[in-house]
């Protein structure tokens, strides 16, 4: 389980002990059933990354929503459901060039117009022979983006370098010339999946 996700799993285990000790079994029973899913959706699992050049793997667990192509890049939506890992990883090997953390509403991360104005913090991150964009966009339920590392940091394919506290949506920018390798409705793992390949 991540560190962040202590706080969230300490409350209601707090509140189930006080609410024991004055015989409280159903709200007991209740808050013993938070604690338990804050530890799953804080969940920390180990990813198998794959090796090989010019692989880009998902940037998140979750569902392809959307596929886009514009001009000279090509963008994959993964949406995360409450049920999903919401840790988020590194799609190349690479330096982060920028990190854009722009405030914004909170509308349902399944509609194609957050990616414009939900909150959300971007990742530009240069690698061998291609730079893509990492954009953590919070949903209706999302609380708070995290990100952990800085400007300058440098970043293995698949590392993890931040998450999402609750519903969430994942967007990863990419050069045109990539060749995706997944379809909308596709279920992917982040540090796992392979999402496109250099040519």
């Amino acid at each position: 389980m991540v560190r962040e996700g202590i706080p969230f799993v300490l409350i209601p285990v707090v509140l189930a002990a006080l609410l024991g000790v004055l015989g409280w079994w159903p709200l007991v029973v209740a808050f013993a059933a938070v604690a338990l899913f804050m530890m799953y959706f804080f969940r920390d699992p180990q990813r198998t990354v794959p090796t090989g050049e010019g692989l880009i793997v998902s940037a998140a667990d979750g569902r392809v929503t959307r596929i886009e192509e514009k001009g000279d890049t090509k963008l994959v939506s993964v949406f995360l459901s409450p049920l999903d890992v919401h840790i988020n990883r590194s799609p190349i090997t690479g330096i982060i060039k920028q990190i854009d953390y722009i405030p914004g509403r909170k509308m349902p991360a399944t509609n194609d117009e957050a990616s414009l104005v939900n909150e959300r913090n971007s990742l530009l991150i240069e690698g061998v022979g291609i730079t893509v964009t990492c954009t953590q966009i919070a949903g209706i339920l999302a609380r708070r983006i995290v990100c952990w590392p800085k400007t300058g940091d440098n970043l293995a394919r698949g590392q993890k370098f931040g998450l999402i506290k609750f519903s969430s949506r994942t967007d990863l920018t990419m050069p045109s010339s990539v060749d995706l390798q997944v379809k909308v409705g596709d279920r992917v793992k982040g540090g796992e999946t392979v999402i496109a390949k250099l040519h």
